[in-house]
């Protein structure tokens, strides 16, 4: 979901072509290729994002590394997941940061998989709020 409010955020502003944002997973159970689930893609709707099955997918970080090397900056949900992705970038210095740090504020979003519909609108909400708060930062962390 932040992938897609993020990019909704960006083309409003003019910035789609200057900044690229994308989904990867970091757990176990993260695979390449995978989609939105149907409560993600929902709750997107209810927003005014409509979102095919497969109009996204995600890349399992623990399968490619590499991708870490080329990044501006990571934005993660949850404190455990910078930590994750700090492993796996293997000495590589990597900016992450959860996106309630970005916002200027601590604790984690969490991952609403599993729990039904009003989990996943609560996650969207709080990714919204979040992102208004900080997503000047982030673009200037992007194009800094």
């Amino acid at each position: 979901m932040a992938q897609k409010l993020i990019e909704r955020m960006l083309a409003e502003r003019g910035l789609a072509e200057r900044i690229h944002v994308s989904s990867a997973g970091v757990w176990t159970y993260a695979r390449d290729g995978m989609i939105p689930s149907l409560d993600a893609r929902l709750a997107l709707r209810e927003v005014g994002i409509e979102l095919a099955e497969d109009g996204m997918t995600s890349t399992a970080l623990r399968d490619h590394p590499e991708i870490l090397a080329a990044v501006d900056l990571v934005v993660a949900m949850t404190t455990e997941q910078t930590l994750l992705v700090r492993a796996l970038a293997n000495g590589t210095v990597v900016p992450v940061i959860t996106l309630r740090e970005l916002a200027g504020e601590s604790g984690d979003i969490a991952d609403p998989a599993g729990q039904g519909e009003e989990a996943f609108r609560a996650a969207r909400d709080e990714i919204m709020r979040c992102l208004g708060l900080g997503f000047d930062r982030m673009v200037e962390h992007a194009l800094g």
